[in-house]
C-alpha cells in the first residue's frame, strides 16, 4: 500500500536511493545528488512510501505565481502504477492559491515527454544541454593561468547551435520546458 505524505528529514537516504535508480535510465542519468535538495522559500514536498521506503517523490519550488518541479521520480520497481500522477496531483492541491502556472524542464526523454503531456502540460521553451567529455577537443576552452583545459565541461546553448554543437561533442540534448496553467482555487 503506497502512500504519500510530506516528506521528513529521515526519508533522505530512501529518497536519494529513489531518485538514483529512477533517473538512470533517463536522459538525466548523470543528475546525480549526494544530498536532497534543500529550498529558501516556500516548497511542497512530497514522497511516495511503500513499507516504509519512498518509491517515488516530488519537490516543487515555488516562487511567487510560478511552481516548478524540481524532482520527480518514482523507483523503477514501482513505475507504471500511477504514483507521479498521484504525486503531481497532490503537490498541485498543496500549492498556494497566489501560484497560477505549474512547469517543469526535462530533457529529450519520450517517456518523460509522454507523461508531461499526460499531466497537461505543453512544451513551450527549448535550449540544449552540451557535455564535453575528457576524450574530446578542448579548443575553444580557456581557464585560469596554472589550470589545464576541462576535461569535462556542462555547458548551456542556444537551439540554433544544435547542428554544430552535435557534430562536436557527442552529448547533446535538448531540454525542454513544459507548463501547465492552474485552475484559480
Amino acid at each position: 500500500m503506497v502512500t504519500i505524505r510530506r516528506y521528513e528529514a529521515s526519508d533522505e537516504t530512501s529518497w536519494l536511493r529513489c531518485r538514483l535508480l529512477s533517473f538512470f535510465e533517463t536522459a538525466y542519468y548523470d543528475d546525480v545528488k549526494t544530498s536532497k535538495t534543500t529550498f529558501d522559500g516556500l516548497s511542497v514536498e512530497l514522497v511516495a512510501v511503500d513499507h516504509g521506503i519512498v518509491v517515488g517523490l516530488i519537490d516543487v519550488e515555488i516562487d511567487e505565481s510560478l511552481a516548478t518541479i524540481d524532482s520527480i521520480a518514482v523507483h523503477p520497481d514501482h513505475s507504471r502504477r500511477g504514483i507521479a500522477t498521484a504525486l503531481v496531483q497532490k503537490a498541485i492541491a498543496e500549492l498556494p492559491s497566489t501560484v497560477t502556472t505549474l512547469d517543469a524542464w526535462t530533457r529529450d526523454d519520450e517517456p518523460a515527454i509522454r507523461w508531461y503531456q499526460s499531466q497537461g502540460m505543453r512544451d513551450e521553451a527549448h535550449y540544449l544541454h552540451v557535455y564535453k567529455h575528457w576524450n574530446e577537443p578542448d579548443d575553444g576552452f580557456t581557464t585560469p593561468d596554472g589550470l589545464s583545459t576541462p576535461v569535462t565541461a556542462f555547458m548551456h546553448a542556444p537551439l540554433a547551435r544544435e547542428a554544430e554543437l552535435r557534430e562536436r561533442f557527442s552529448r547533446v540534448v535538448v531540454c525542454r520546458r513544459f507548463v501547465r496553467a492552474l485552475a484559480p482555487r
